[in-house]
């Protein structure tokens, strides 16, 4: 298995396509990274944003969820703001709820790196980014 490198078209179409994008570790805590990506994914890239954390909590006036199988529907990205031990069950739901919701793509953040769960993902027909933060890939791309 060879390490997982990130396709720049597929991180521009992510990025560039209207979306709704599902948060795993969204809360309310303004404090951490996934609160203000969140927020650069709604208000900088007009994306849809659903988050999903352990309490449910209603996040930048998006309905909360406690996890991906409670999410009514549509999701096309999941985004992981887990950390890397995690973030195989993550990914896992969303293969699980993959036909479900729609979804197409699981973006794992900066820093959350599991080479097994992006094989499984695209061995499921996702699309798979890793080890980076939209925030960081939008203004380079130019978006």
């Amino acid at each position: 298995m060879s390490p997982h490198t990130n396709d720049q078209e597929t991180v521009r179409r992510l990025l560039s396509t209207p979306a709704t994008w599902a948060v795993v570790g969204l809360s309310q805590n303004r404090e951490r990274a996934a609160y203000g990506v969140a927020q650069f994914l709604r208000d900088r890239l007009g994306m849809t944003i659903v988050p999903v954390n352990p309490r449910g909590e209603d996040t930048l006036g998006a309905t909360g969820h406690k996890k991906l199988a409670d999410v009514p529907g549509p999701v096309d990205v999941v985004d992981c703001f887990v950390n890397s031990r995690r973030v195989g069950e993550v990914v896992d739901d969303a293969i699980a709820e993959k036909e479900r919701l729609g979804i197409k793509a699981v973006w794992l953040q900066l820093g959350v790196i599991d080479e097994e769960a992006a094989e499984r993902a695209k061995a499921a027909g996702l699309a798979v980014v890793m080890d980076t933060c939209p925030a960081i890939e939008a203004p380079r791309l130019g978006l």
